[in-house]
């Protein structure tokens, strides 16, 4: 339970400071972990990057203590961290859906993001298929990309990158010049931090033996112990889903962690979107 109550702590400490500038590098340190892999694991438990939920708890309080008291509008804005009071309206406004003068005047409801508590099931009621396998080093091919994960655009990229490589037979070529030990196309994330700080390269790519085809890159994934992870369903929901009970039930009680390497997404080739669909989820392990 150690990992959760990291979690829990970096969380803590992002409420105890949400009045102050903190980087996503100081909220990983409180959960000992590095700022990739906090990130990674915050955004699949609550679908949010870190920095969205700062902001939306910002705006929240923001909003309380526009309802409850006599502050200026622009001292709330530049107490909650914006650095002009049009840039709080404009922020107040996506989130509430009003602008603060509209909200000091009644006008509209207004969405409150409570604080968060990170709550863990020991025992999922829908169990979760899984092996344990060994493997030695292998090479990848494939197209790679580069993105942010500080403010999550990561999370909005990744699923373009995908739209476009399905749309342009990129995927297609994958399958033909997949011949190495993992069978079917792969979603792989690599940490940048170390030397591009909050940067990842996310790979669509294929395990391939021997040279690397035209327009493709290549890069070795290390000899590592995987959790291979069954995921039955359309995607992407089914992928989300089984992502969700990885953190927030399997890793908690399997005693083993992370071995910080890159993680695998693993795609056969068939209709990803029917209900029938079969794909599976590899994750280094120690």
């Amino acid at each position: 339970m150690a990992w959760v109550e990291s979690l829990q702590k970096a969380i803590n400490y992002m409420e105890e400071h949400l009045l102050e500038e903190i980087t996503i590098d100081d909220i990983a340190n409180q959960a000992n972990a590095s700022t990739f892999h906090f990130q990674r694991t915050f955004s699949v438990l609550t679908d949010v990057s870190v920095g969205e939920y700062l902001r939306r708890r910002r705006l929240t309080l923001a909003a309380e203590e526009l309802a409850k008291t006599n502050a200026k509008i622009i001292e709330l804005a530049y107490k909650y961290g914006y650095d002009t009071p049009e840039a709080f309206a404009k922020a107040f406004r996506k989130q509430h859906g009003v602008t603060p003068s509209e909200a000091r005047k009644g006008i509209g409801k207004l969405k409150s993001y409570n604080r968060l508590m990170i709550q863990v099931n020991l025992k999922g009621v829908e169990p979760m298929k899984y092996s344990i396998v060994k493997k030695d080093a292998f090479q990848i091919v494939g197209i790679k990309r580069e993105f942010s994960y500080a403010n999550g655009e990561n999370l909005v990229g990744i699923p373009k990158f995908w739209d476009e490589v399905n749309a342009n037979g990129t995927d297609d070529e994958l399958f033909k010049v997949n011949n190495g030990p993992v069978n079917g196309v792969l979603g792989v994330c690599v940490d940048n931090g170390s030397t591009r700080p909050q940067q990842m390269d996310y790979w669509i790519a294929a395990a391939h033996d021997g040279d690397v085809p035209d327009k493709f890159e290549k890069l070795e994934i290390p000899a590592s112990k995987w959790a291979v992870f069954e995921v039955h369903g359309p995607m992407p929901d089914a992928m989300q889903k089984v992502w969700k009970q990885i953190f927030s039930e399997w890793f908690p009680s399997s005693g083993y962690q992370h071995a910080g390497t890159p993680e695998l997404e693993v795609y056969p080739n068939e209709d990803a979107f029917s209900p029938d669909s079969y794909s599976e989820i590899w994750i280094p392990v120690k």
